[in-house]
């Protein structure tokens, strides 16, 4: 999956907002599979260093529990990762492939976490790769819709209607 997409990202405040934004794109006949949402996670084992599942069922506890065992019924893949200097996220959908790519190959590019080399394999360019990761790092959760540019002008129009703090358009 390390080909370049397009893809759209959208900011969200809150996990009950980026939950309404992922309903919405379900409603407008988007294609979950090509949607991924990422967020901190407030786990309380700290020792917990990660897990990925790339099948379409995973069963999670925590603190936002609900939130996400609700998105893993729409969405491909779940993953919870400790990522140094963001910490604790989970994220769901295509990009946790991406990040376990970036990891199994070792493709970390100067400075960036895992997280930061799996967006700039997908053509997301460093300075917004920056600002993601310190969104995700401010408790702010992340949604990716990817795919051609007639599917991410889809999603960014469904999105921009959405509680989003920002939405950015990139062309891989």
């Amino acid at each position: 999956m390390s080909e370049t997409q397009n893809s759209v990202v959208s900011i969200f405040n809150t996990h009950t907002e980026a939950e309404e934004a992922v309903r919405e794109l379900q409603k407008s006949g988007f294609d979950m599979k090509k949607l991924s949402i990422v967020g901190k996670d407030y786990h309380a084992e700290e020792h917990v260093v990660g897990y990925y599942n790339t099948g379409d069922r995973v069963k999670y506890w925590g603190k936002l529990g609900a939130f996400w065992g609700g998105l893993w019924g729409l969405l491909f893949g779940s993953a919870f990762f400790f990522i140094p200097g963001i910490g604790p996220v989970v994220a769901g959908g295509p990009l946790v492939a991406w990040i376990v790519s970036a990891l199994e190959s070792a493709v970390m590019l100067g400075g960036l976490s895992a997280l930061g080399a799996a967006l700039y394999s997908i053509g997301i360019p460093r300075d917004s790769i920056l600002k993601y990761e310190k969104s995700l790092k401010a408790n702010k959760f992340l949604l990716i819709a990817h795919g051609t540019n007639e599917e991410v002008e889809h999603a960014r129009k469904t999105l921009e209607a959405t509680g989003a703090i920002e939405t950015a358009v990139h062309h891989g």
